[in-house]
């Protein structure tokens, strides 16, 4: 064959190449517009229930707070939006016998089924990368303001606060916050010391009528401070050294779901350094890196069972088999993240399992269909 001819039938490929993806993307767009829909119109529902009964608020409040927590969600709902996206696109070209003519022409089902799942994986990275830190924050907005429009914010509840270094460790306790003026109020310092060993003996307890941070210190004023085995002292002001930033003592650690992507390994460290257990944060992590596998399996578990000429029949039971099958692998997602959460399973294993168990059954049906 000549070089002109190749380049010809090399172009050819890439014409129907870039077509099927066009009848992919027109599909993902209508599937993502029904899913999107269902999901804000249940968001809104919940919202005006939820919110809406503790204070009154109009519907484009409403909407607003809609829109800073559907996209999360959306998200999260993505890999069905590939799997009935593809779907939809691989048995439309089978209806209306494009698949068959492709197929009479020599075209192996790997040419046109790995650029889509090429676009899948491409469009994961722009989500985990973009899309999702964006939604993240969107919803750590909306927790944020449905915490202080239903007031749990003012609310008289106890607050516990862990930071320290090698050296030394604090336990806070503060019955209320007074965030107008940016204290903790009926405070306890509970001190610990840590040797070279990683024991850790408790020093001295501080109460305190309130405390304020500022530049890397703890001011208590009105404070009562006593040691093992020594008499109470009693201080009008206390200064203590602290590890926390100045806003810290009043916020909350985000969710792992409200927390972008690239912010994710800094609140790591924060949390480990805290003291307490960062598994839902790198479990977080994993299933985030693992997002581009799982968009890219559920295109490719699509078109293996989009496959089947129309001609041998049983096409709608292979469709309801994929879907079937795709809800199948999100229960198995959602189980993994449980032990994974629980600490049963490693959170790389919990996150990475799923995607990779769904791109094995993929491959191999895919195989199957197309080498027997």
């Amino acid at each position: 064959m000549s070089a002109s001819r190749l380049r010809a039938s090399w172009f050819r490929l890439g014409r129907i190449e870039r077509y099927v993806l066009v009848q992919q993307a027109r599909s993902l767009a209508v599937a993502l517009g029904v899913i999107s829909a269902l999901i804000m119109l249940i968001d809104f529902v919940e919202i005006s229930r939820g919110v809406g009964s503790d204070v009154d608020l109009s519907g484009v409040r409403i909407l607003g707070l809609m829109l800073l927590k559907s996209p999360q969600v959306i998200i999260q709902l993505l890999p069905f939006v590939f799997l009935f996206g593809t779907l939809a696109a691989f048995v439309g070209l089978n209806r209306r016998s494009e698949l068959i003519a492709m197929r009479a022409a020599g075209l192996s089902a790997w040419r046109f089924v790995l650029p889509a799942a090429g676009a899948a994986f491409l469009f994961g990275i722009v989500t985990v990368a973009a899309l999702g830190p964006l939604a993240a924050s969107g919803d750590g907005l909306f927790q944020r303001e449905r915490t202080r429009l239903s007031g749990a914010a003012n609310a008289a509840e106890a607050v516990w606060i862990r930071e320290g270094d090698d050296t030394r460790q604090m336990v806070i306790r503060a019955e209320r916050q007074d965030r107008t003026n940016a204290r903790l109020l009926g405070v306890t310092f509970f001190i610990y010391a840590n040797d070279g060993d990683g024991h850790r003996t408790f020093r001295e307890r501080i109460d305190a009528a309130s405390a304020s941070l500022s530049a890397g210190r703890w001011r208590l004023v009105d404070a009562v401070g006593a040691q093992i085995g020594q008499r109470a002292v009693r201080y009008e002001t206390l200064d203590l050294l602290s590890s926390l930033a100045d806003d810290e003592a009043f916020e909350r650690f985000a969710r792992p779901q409200s927390t972008p992507f690239w912010s994710l390994p800094g609140q790591i460290a924060r949390v480990e350094a805290a003291g307490f257990s960062s598994t839902a944060y790198r479990l977080r992590l994993q299933q985030l890196l693992a997002t581009p596998l799982m968009f890219a399996a559920m295109s490719i578990l699509a078109a293996a069972f989009s496959l089947r000429l129309m001609r041998l029949g049983d096409l709608a039971r292979m469709s309801f088999a994929a879907v079937v099958l795709g809800f199948g692998f999100f229960f198995v997602n959602q189980a993994a993240s449980a032990f994974g959460s629980a600490e049963v399973i490693p959170p790389w294993l919990a996150a990475w399992l799923p995607p990779v168990l769904t791109a094995l059954a993929a491959f191999t049906l895919l195989f199957y269909t197309e080498d027997g």
